[in-house]
Parts: C-alpha cells; sequence; structure tokens
C-alpha cells in the first residue's frame, strides 16, 4: 500500500518547503518533487493543498484512565483525542485501577493498548507497588514486559529512602524514572497556588516549595543513582533554577512543562471556578516568565500535556472539592502556537522539537519525532492559516474539562497518519 502526500508545506531542519511525501508500507518512502515519475503510481494521494506537515507529535505524559477509570476516558477516546490533536505517540500513565505495578500487569496493559489504541502507546508502569508505597516494584520485571519508563504519577514519592533506592533500580533496569514532585506534608490541603489570589478567593494555597524542595532532594539522589531522573510538570521558578544548576552540575536530569503552566497563572483565577484547578496548581505571574525562560535557554526539554479527563460531575461545584487536573492532547498544539509562534517567543521548528523530537529522543521511543526518508509514516497536517474556535462538543475525549474552551486559536489539525495510515482528518483523498 502506497500513499502520495502532494504539495505540503514539510518541516525538515527548521525550514518549510513545498514537497511531497510518499509513504510506503508504512513508513516514508522518499520526500521530494516528481515521486510519480521515479516511484510510480501511487495507490492513494492526499492532497495537502500547501498546508504544513510536521512529524507526529509526541506526549509523555497522558492519562488514558484505563482500566478501572473509563467513566472519564478510555484507551479509545484518549487516543482518538491524541490523534486530533496531532499526537502519534503517547505516555501513559501508571494511576489507574489496578495500577500496573507488575510484570504481568504491564504485559496486559501493553496488550490492551497494542489492540484498542489508535495511536503508539508507550506504557509506564509504577515505581512502588500500588503507587503511594513504599515497596518497591521489580524493575527488571516491568521493562521485559514492556514498561518504557517508571512513574507514581499523581503523588510524589515522600522518602528519600525509598526514591534512591527506586532510583538503584530503575538506573540498573535501564528505565527513566518520571518523578511527580510533591512534599505532602506542604502541600498540605491546598487547591490552588499560595499567594495574594488565593487569600483573595478564601481558598487553601499550595506552595511552590512543596515542589522545589522535592527535586533539590531528588537531583542529589539522582547524581548517587546515575538514573535518568525526569521531572512531571514543572511549574514553578525555583524549580528551574534547580533543575538548571542541576545540568550545569552534569547530573542526567530532563524535565517537562505543560501547555497550561505556559499559558495561564494564577491571576486567570477570578472565581472559585474548578475548571482552573490542575496539579501543580497554575502559579505565578514569575513562575510563568521562567518557565519561559527556561524553555529558550534548554532547561526545560520539552512539552507534555499531563492530559487528564474527568466528567462534568467530577469537575462541577467548588474547588475544594473538584477533581485536580484538566484535558490537553486536543489543545495543546493550536494555544501554544497562536501564544508562542504566533507572537515569535518560538519558532514553528522549536515547538515541534519540544512536542515531538526531543520527548522522544530523551525517551528512547525509536522512530517518533521523525520526518524523513526511513522514518515510520507518523505525521500530521496543519492549517496555520485560518483560526478557528475550540469547542466543547468538538472534543473526541470524553472530557470537556478544559479552560481553553472559546479560545480562538490557530493550528487547526487536519489530519494525523500512524504507520501511514490515516487516524484522524477529514476526506483529502484525491
Amino acid at each position: 500500500m502506497s500513499t502520495l502526500i502532494k504539495a505540503a508545506q514539510v518541516l525538515q531542519a527548521g525550514q518549510l518547503t513545498t514537497q511531497d511525501i510518499l509513504i510506503q508500507d508504512s513508513r516514508i518512502k522518499a520526500i521530494g518533487h516528481n515521486l510519480n515519475q521515479q516511484y510510480g503510481a501511487a495507490d492513494q494521494v492526499i492532497c495537502a493543498d500547501q498546508h504544513v506537515v510536521i512529524p507526529g507529535l509526541v506526549d509523555v505524559h497522558v492519562h488514558l484512565r484505563e482500566p478501572g477509570l473509563t467513566d472519564k476516558e478510555t484507551i479509545d477516546t484518549g487516543t482518538m483525542a491524541a490523534a486530533h490533536g496531532g499526537f502519534t505517540t503517547v505516555g501513559a500513565m501508571p494511576n489507574v485501577e489496578p495500577v500496573p505495578d507488575t510484570p504481568e500487569k504491564v504485559a496486559l496493559m501493553v496488550a490492551e493498548n497494542t489492540q484498542k489504541a489508535h495511536v503508539h502507546v508507550a506504557q509506564y508502569a509504577s515505581i512502588t507497588k500500588n503507587r503511594t508505597g513504599d515497596e518497591l516494584v521489580d524493575f527488571e520485571g516491568v521493562k521485559q514486559a514492556g514498561a518504557f519508563a517508571v512513574s507514581n504519577d499523581g503523588s510524589g514519592v515522600q522518602t528519600a529512602g525509598t526514591m534512591y533506592q527506586a532510583m538503584c533500580g530503575a538506573a540498573k533496569a535501564g528505565l527513566p524514572l518520571a518523578a511527580h514532585v510533591e512534599d505532602e506534608s506542604l502541600k498540605r490541603d491546598g487547591v490552588m497556588n499560595a499567594g495574594p489570589v488565593a487569600d483573595k478567593l478564601g481558598l487553601p494555597g499550595i506552595p511552590g516549595i512543596s515542589e522545589s524542595a522535592q527535586i533539590a532532594r531528588d537531583v542529589l539522589l539522582a547524581e548517587a543513582s546515575g538514573v535518568h531522573y525526569h521531572v512531571c510538570h514543572i511549574s514553578t521558578a525555583a524549580s528551574v533554577r534547580v533543575v538548571r544548576d542541576a545540568k550545569r552540575a552534569g547530573i542526567n536530569v530532563t524535565c517537562e512543562v505543560s501547555p497550561h503552566h505556559l499559558l495561564l497563572t494564577d491571576e486567570d483565577i477570578t472565581m472559585d471556578n474548578p475548571m482552573l484547578k490542575m496539579n501543580p496548581p497554575l502559579r505565578s505571574p514569575k513562575d510563568r516568565a521562567a518557565l519561559i525562560a527556561g524553555l529558550l535557554d534548554g532547561t526545560i526539554d520539552m512539552i507534555a500535556t499531563d492530559h487528564a479527563p474527568h466528567t462534568d460531575a467530577q469537575k462541577a461545584g467548588s474547588m475544594r472539592t473538584a477533581a485536580f487536573g484538566i484535558t490537553g492532547l486536543e489543545t495543546a498544539f493550536a494555544t501554544l502556537y497562536t501564544a508562542l509562534v504566533k507572537p515569535r517567543l518560538l519558532t514553528l521548528s522549536q515547538l515541534v522539537a519540544l512536542m515531538s523530537t526531543r520527548p522522544a529522543e530523551l525517551f528512547g521511543l525509536t522512530g517518533a519525532g521523525q520526518l524523513k526518508p526511513g522514518a515510520p509514516a507518523d505525521l500530521a497536517i496543519l492549517d496555520l492559516t485560518h483560526p478557528y474556535e475550540i469547542k466543547a462538543n468538538q472534543m473526541l475525549s470524553k472530557g470537556h474539562n478544559s479552560p481553553f474552551v472559546g479560545w480562538q486559536v490557530y493550528g487547526n489539525v487536519l489530519m494525523t497518519l500512524v504507520d501511514g495510515q490515516v487516524v484522524y482528518g477529514k476526506d483529502q483523498h484525491a
């Protein structure tokens, strides 16, 4: 089966050039001009109509909610949402029921992902049994069963001894350890960023030190253990400073930032609004500025959505009682392109690297994040010219819990291909 994508603005080496893309047997065969003369007629032709083609996006931090929490999301709906957002590879976090904390459970989840997913799914195992305790998983066993990394996302590892032993085990198995960094003794019952806004609204705050203090602990443990230590959803200026210093010291640390922390601050919370409740919370404008600076100087390695769908009922009422988290897969590229690339804070090439190439490279996701001959035909076709409104009723995720509904944005995903097959898109076949 061969597919020819004609008249595409292809993003390669930081440049957009009009070329055709020939896909054959799930891989990119060639990129260039007059490919039908060299390779013969393709079985199908897709007219890109001068729209931009990029490598499929890669998100290492997604909650698919299956098994056990399928009222919020499923592998089916979550990966369709990913395809809608231009993502072709996602990393599925382990805070599901049951937790994938044994080789057998990991193998079962890998098989379910393979059967049900519309995009590639890399599966996390947990760091500890049941994700919240101190008993470590069999790191070598979960890796052999198919885990690409380990994380207790949703819960910080509270004791240094447990974290150090986990890092030693993960390092020996060759698994990255992705940490939800949060000292619960400092977080307490907070629901938003501690500061003047929380005080004004009368809501309990989560201090930034609850995040940065645990990162400071962990980078020294990472240095001692030799593990690839990855910080999930970094959100404060102090955290950026700690990671920057650790990198300068030669410690193997990487980190991600979520779109909402780049786009919003606690000053956008003008009332008790659960749609703006997330963990870590929206921080101050100073923190947001530090995050953007961290992207620009390379301290922050990638962008990851922390896609966290919930039912309407779970996000209703007060921030005191509603669930933490917002969706992100279907809004991430467009909101970031509109807010960062259009005003020229980032280039399109930089944004694609942060959302595709870099996460694939740093997590060893072979073949992902590439747009070149021989690579898997995982790509997205984007309309960067025409604005559109983000609408809840057009989302493919079960969760509509997004503060970006109603935003006017650029960067509409017209079509997503995985292994050369159209998994999302309008009928653009010629």
